[in-house]
């Protein structure tokens, strides 16, 4: 459940100006604020499965933006080479073909 509660929330963080507001709040409730789908029903004043649903609709939105634009999936590949990076560079001696390496790498990600 954690796993899923990371990867939700980075897909909210890269798309959440793609939601309407409506789905906006009830992702940053659930997800971020750690609300019950009862205190979110509560709050809205609607039943707690037309929370459920809302949510489910909007994870499965998130999931179809991220097969399409690959954001997330860039920034963990981005992220890797970067540290990568930083490890070559504190070699004692870096080889200069391996730094050239990552950073063809990290030019492909554009």
């Amino acid at each position: 459940m954690l796993e899923k509660t990371t990867r939700m929330n980075y897909l909210y963080d890269f798309y959440h100006s793609l939601l309407t507001p409506k789905q906006q709040n009830y992702m940053s409730l659930y997800y971020l604020d750690d609300y019950s789908l009862g205190e979110i029903a509560e709050e809205y004043d609607v039943s707690r499965q037309a929370v459920y649903d809302n949510i489910k609709r909007t994870e499965a939105m998130l999931e179809e933006y991220e097969a399409k634009l690959l954001l997330f999936q860039k920034f963990q590949e981005r992220s890797i080479l970067i540290r990568q990076l930083k490890e070559l560079l504190n070699e004692e001696n870096p080889s200069k073909q391996a730094l050239q390496d990552v950073v063809a790498e990290l030019e492909k990600l554009n």
